[in-house]
């Protein structure tokens, strides 16, 4: 068994260890997701913690943890007597992004329950984690049909199997805990509401911190035992220090002034639902709790906020999490202290106390502003020359929501929100024969397939003789996810600024839509003399809503080499991730110049696509009374769809019947 680093020797990231303590002391504050790069310790910090935590008693035997002193009722291994227990230490379960639902939930036998009768079930890691810790590490990767499941269990503190009629329940109460990399994509609203906390970490720019990081890093790996020993005692006062928290927690007195200041907070900052709230004051109450003390104080209200709302403030998918820490003490200040408290003028301001805040305002997220001309040249730049009359980056105008382009056919992707696709969850269409362990039994196709040789099995009773080979699993119809592939024109001929502000503000809202969809995207753009790869095929839309929104004008329309640098990109991505189609979107009013015959270059180029079967459309941004209608042309070449800005909106009169058809119909 290997020895986990210990939780005292992280270096540094105060408020990652201040969140997990917290949560530690009080698990009713609901979890912690710490976001940030690669190497910040965040999975280290994580594992150290269950070693900190106390023991827990549970019945003998039981699968499902069951308290001793308030056993579950309808625990599957019960019923339990109440009476005295044994302790085993605090699990920590981690749930690995690619686990199937069986693992999750838990197995149950069909074929058993159907021949005789009986519930064989085996737990999953839900029940592995109940009264422990359920860690997933790369969070916002993990699959929907996952995250609706991990959102029933922590709403209802239960989990539930149903299978055809089949039902077992068993209590499933764990402190949720994730990590994530914000550049790989972020996670469903609804499963960012259920932590808890959140911690932005980032890798210390100190030469002296780092140096400790990695000498402490190296001693460890060394010789794992003797580094534990050496941090042993300081391991044992900070689970003493939980111990007496813990203790404490229950008379600690949360006044009618640190509960007017939290309320007024979560108004400040117009967080949605009344969570926010319930969250601050659990946390408040842990953080006096955590420093010894017995009453709430306006320093612990101010640390809550700091911990408890960035996540829940209402925001733009695409705007970094974070406070306003001015706007956070002029809140605290107007509504006063707790004056309900013990006589204690203390601290009410941003000053010592109950932790550290997050030195978010000037994080890793903070450059993303791109330059903004506020005055210069008014017309179209003349493409002379590469680069020539170069603009810099005008700001995206206010995204809308657009009509669903989607790929024809029927997929089987990524699960998702854009395309048709066979997946293991939606609408039943069929029925066919397991590949593999039976997931979704189809049970009137497996009693058909088992009646007609009920005579010669020596049926006697009322039940079914089935065997194996009866079993039907249920095919069903869902949707996937998408590679959506932008590819920008960004050449002279689009460089006029309200013509690109409104260029952006419509690729800015196919943008939010894929966020909203579950797509990957990637963003191709051209000017000058050639094509570059903005951004890869990821799953991390705001970083392609950052690079967008730098992004210059100028210079010739290079529309072939555009067109050949997206072929690539999805060449490529097809041998990572063969499964996934792809949906190309086109932004460009179809001129295109520089190098010998480029329009006809472009139209080979294009060809390409329909050749492979690859949906495209072509956003047609051509404006001006006479329109030479390229972007048609193009996209009749692609074996495409067209569609002009004003098409785009939802709401707009002009409609998106054909979606995205032509050749692609090929691919399905």
């Amino acid at each position: 068994m290997t020895t986990p680093f210990p939780f005292t020797a992280v270096v540094g990231q105060d408020d990652l260890r201040l969140a997990l303590l917290l949560n530690a002391v009080s698990p009713a504050v609901g979890g912690v997701l710490v976001r940030g790069e690669k190497g910040t310790a965040k999975s280290t910090a994580v594992r150290a913690l269950s070693a900190l935590l106390p023991q827990v008693d549970v019945v003998p035997g039981c699968r499902f943890s069951c308290d001793p002193g308030s056993p579950d009722p309808a625990c599957p291994d019960g019923p339990h007597e109440p009476g005295s227990g044994t302790a085993r230490p605090a699990r920590m379960v981690e749930l690995p992004v690619g686990a199937s639902e069986d693992r999750l939930v838990g197995a149950l036998d069909i074929e058993r329950a159907l021949a005789e009768g009986v519930k064989a079930f085996e737990p999953g890691l839900l029940a592995d984690a109940h009264r422990g810790i359920l860690y997933v590490d790369e969070v916002n990767l993990l699959h929907d049909h996952l995250v609706d499941l991990l959102l029933d269990a922590a709403a209802m503190g239960a989990s539930y199997v149903e299978r055809e009629g089949v039902s077992v329940r068993h209590a499933a109460r764990f402190l949720l805990v994730g990590t994530m990399n914000p550049e790989e994509g972020e996670l469903r609203p609804q499963l960012l509401d259920r932590f808890g906390l959140t911690v932005e970490v980032a890798a210390s720019r100190e030469p002296d911190q780092r140096v400790e990081v990695v000498r402490r890093r190296l001693a460890h790996d060394d010789d794992p035992a003797a580094f534990a020993a050496r941090w042993a005692e300081e391991e044992a006062a900070v689970r003493q220090r939980i111990v007496a928290a813990r203790g404490l927690l229950p008379s600690v007195r949360l006044g009618d002034g640190a509960l007017r200041q939290i309320a007024a907070t979560c108004a400040a900052f117009e967080v949605d639902g009344m969570r926010a709230d319930i969250v601050m004051a659990r946390t408040a109450t842990a953080l006096a709790a955590w420093a010894g003390r017995t009453d709430v104080l306006a320093e612990d209200v101010r640390q809550a906020a700091l911990l408890a709302l960035p996540h829940r403030r209402r925001r733009n998918p695409f705007d970094a999490p974070g406070l306003d820490e001015d706007k956070l003490d002029e809140t605290l200040q107007e509504f006063g202290g707790p004056e309900d408290d013990d006589p204690d003028p203390g601290p009410d301001g941003p000053g010592g106390g109950g932790g550290q805040p997050a030195p978010d305002d000037g994080g890793p997220q903070g450059g993303d502003t791109p330059a903004q001309a506020e005055s210069g040249e008014g017309g179209e730049p003349q493409p002379s020359g590469a680069g020539a009359g170069e603009q810099s980056a005008v700001r995206a105008s206010e995204p809308f929501r657009t009509k669903v382009l989607s790929v024809p056919g029927l997929g089987e992707g990524a699960a998702g929100r854009r395309s048709r696709a066979r997946t293991e969850h939606g609408r039943t269409i069929g029925a066919r024969r397991p590949r593999g362990a039976l997931t979704k039994l189809h049970l009137a196709a497996t009693v058909q397939a088992a009646a007609p040789y009920q005579r010669a099995r020596g049926r006697s009773g009322p039940g079914l003789v089935v065997r194996r080979d009866d079993l039907r699993q249920a095919a069903r119809e869902g949707r996937e996810g998408n590679l959506v592939l932008f590819v920008v024109d960004a050449s002279g001929s689009m460089a006029a600024r309200q013509r690109m502000s409104a260029v952006k503000g419509a690729v800015l809202s196919l943008l939010l839509d894929a966020y909203q969809r579950r797509d990957k995207v990637g963003l191709v753009t051209f000017r000058g003399r050639d094509a570059q790869v903005a951004l890869p095929p990821t799953s991390s839309v705001d970083a392609a809503a950052g690079r967008l929104e730098s992004l210059p004008t100028g210079g010739r329309t290079p529309l072939a080499a555009g067109l050949l640098k997206a072929h690539e990109v999805l060449r490529v991505e097809r041998l990572r991730d063969p499964a996934r189609r792809a949906l190309v979107v086109v932004v460009t009013d179809g001129r295109a110049t520089g190098g010998p015959e480029p329009v006809a270059l472009a139209g080979r180029a294009a060809r390409l696509f329909a050749a492979g079967g690859v949906a495209s459309v072509v956003v047609d941004c051509e404006s001006g009374p006479v329109r030479l209608g390229l972007a048609g042309q193009l996209a009749s070449e692609l074996g495409g769809t067209a569609v002009t800005l004003d098409e785009l909106r939802a709401d707009s009169i002009a409609g998106l019947v054909r979606d995205v058809q032509g050749t692609s119909r090929r691919a399905a």
